[in-house]
């Protein structure tokens, strides 16, 4: 089995993150490829950046196509937010996951949670997407601290007890069964939060991953991303995008 995870951040230790907490979950016999996005922003932190990795996956899926190779069975979007989720959903054969979209299921069967992620911008963008995915009668609410997932990944020490006392406030005022915490950057730290959090604490990057490779096994055996196609004719866009668009005129 084949595992692809697109980063929508340009930044490359970011990827390696992804990569190497997915194949805690993955296990020997899945391939996990990774691809990070060629323009956009070091790290998604606001609505402007959030746009354009939109725009970013649906490139990075391009390029992995236009490569060659074995189709991936599953993708990944490695971002606590899913850009271009729906997007790239409509135009591809193998399953879609994105790191939200993962671990408001997994939470979900809990009842009622909240998210902990990492800047403060997140807050009305994350309760936008959970609404649009189904999952905004079960949110009861998010703490974003300050610093930026970014910041987090860089100083694990110091972030480790920020969260741990934002995930206990956010049991504490939303009185919830689960707490995600949310963000590529925050891989791992949620097992090391878990001892001092008295509900669940959902990696977004574990579930993720989790998702994704549930979703590829329930399509084993049928048709290959090899026909994925954008049905648009682009104008401006990468040549990889390009090929896989109509043709002019058409």
């Amino acid at each position: 089995m084949r595992l692809l995870i697109i980063n929508p951040n340009t930044t490359a230790t970011m990827t390696s993150l992804l990569q190497a907490h997915a194949c805690q979950v993955a296990g020997p016999s899945v391939q996990i490829d990774t691809v990070t996005a060629r323009f956009g922003a070091p790290y998604i932190a606001c609505e402007a950046t959030y746009a354009v990795a939109g725009h970013a996956v649906l490139d990075a899926w391009a390029c992995t196509l236009a490569a060659g190779g074995t189709p991936p069975d599953a993708v990944l979007i490695g971002c606590f937010g899913d850009p271009g989720l729906l997007a790239l959903r409509e135009s591809s054969r193998a399953p879609v996951t994105g790191l939200a979209e993962a671990a408001f299921t997994e939470a979900a069967r809990y009842g009622p949670f909240a998210i902990v992620t990492g800047g403060q911008r997140w807050k009305p963008m994350l309760e936008r997407l959970a609404h649009q995915l189904g999952y905004g009668h079960v949110l009861q609410g998010i703490h974003a601290v300050a610093p930026t997932g970014a910041q987090l990944a860089r100083d694990p020490v110091a972030a480790h007890s920020l969260l741990v006392s934002a995930c206990q406030r956010a049991v504490r005022d939303f009185k919830v069964n689960a707490v995600i915490l949310g963000g590529a950057g925050l891989a791992g730290m949620a097992a090391a939060a878990q001892a001092d959090v008295a509900v669940p604490i959902i990696d977004s990057v574990l579930a993720g991953t989790r998702q994704a490779l549930l979703r590829a096994g329930q399509r084993s055996g049928l048709q290959t991303v090899l026909s994925s196609r954008f049905d648009v004719c682009w104008q401006g866009v990468s040549a990889e995008m390009a090929q896989l668009g109509l043709p002019a005129g058409g």
